[in-house]
């Protein structure tokens, strides 16, 4: 693992487009519905996204892990694209651990697997060690990938600690993403992540970025800089610039694309993401 980046050609940008916290009343543009999904991620890919991380939303728009409702969405993105679906076993931070170990049974391409408790504001988002480990066999006997999702330097440890116990993910491959920015988590600052990507395991093939709030263009900034890729979206940011607000995710890609360009490492296709995650074709007739 090099956090310099010599060889690194293009960006794999991941698009979280609505995640759990934030309320349809309060941003009536966030995509909570299975059309507003299937639109978004449409419009996402043609920006320059190739991968979808999906919280999933349910009648009322209160965040749901109903079986259901991950299969309906899991399928329609996998129809209307050719996106990597990527599954949040995080839900919200309410759900309770063993409904959260259910999301595979949608059979995303990929699920989030976050490596150890962190204050998340005034909550605490739960993640115990056995819930993980038992989270990451499950991904490794489905064939799903996972990607690991660092809140904080301890969740690197973590990492290395599942590595060690259970062996590499289905692919091979060794994916994680730097949350920064979340209160009670490490900060969104270049320090931070770069102190981040010291630390990870030899294992580790590629990282990621994503800077909460304020955080945003700095972390995409620095994460470039080091040979990283990138995540965006209105779950993680929903201010586009100071005074303006996101009206649609694929505005936040295209930017994250052009900066991505700017600096010769050019958006990845789906393809090409698909090599670098290891990711099973459950696409239909591939």
């Amino acid at each position: 693992m090099t956090t310099s980046s010599a060889g690194v050609t293009g960006t794999l940008i991941t698009v979280a487009p609505t995640g759990a916290e934030h309320a349809k009343a309060d941003l009536p543009q966030l995509p909570t519905t299975l059309e507003e999904v299937v639109s978004t991620a449409v419009r996402c890919e043609a920006a320059g996204a190739s991968l979808i991380h999906l919280h999933i939303r349910d009648a009322e728009h209160r965040p749901t892990l109903d079986g259901g409702y991950l299969r309906a969405a899991v399928d329609a993105v996998r129809e209307a694209t050719d996106l990597v679906v990527q599954l949040s076993t995080g839900g919200s931070v309410h759900d309770p651990l063993e409904q959260r170990l259910t999301v595979l049974d949608a059979e995303p391409d990929s699920c989030s697997l976050t490596c150890g408790t962190t204050n998340f504001g005034d909550d605490v988002f739960l993640n115990p060690w056995g819930f993980m480990s038992d989270l990451y066999v499950q991904a490794q006997e489905r064939e799903v990938v996972p990607e690991f999702e660092l809140f904080d330097l301890g969740h690197v440890h973590a990492l290395a600690r599942l590595l060690d116990t259970h062996g590499l993910p289905f692919g091979g491959k060794v994916h994680v993403d730097f949350v920064t920015g979340v209160p009670g988590g490490m900060p969104a600052t270049t320090a931070a992540l770069m102190a981040g990507v010291s630390m990870l395991p030899a294992e580790v093939t590629s990282w990621s970025a994503t800077g909460i709030g304020r955080g945003h263009l700095p972390v995409m900034a620095a994460a470039l800089s080091a040979g990283g890729h990138l995540r965006v979206g209105m779950e993680d940011n929903v201010v586009f610039r100071r005074g303006q607000i996101v009206e649609h995710n694929d505005e936040l890609v295209a930017r994250a694309a052009g900066l991505a360009t700017v600096m010769q490492r050019p958006p990845l296709t789906c393809d090409e993401t698909r090599a670098l995650l290891g990711v099973k074709e459950r696409r239909a007739g591939r």
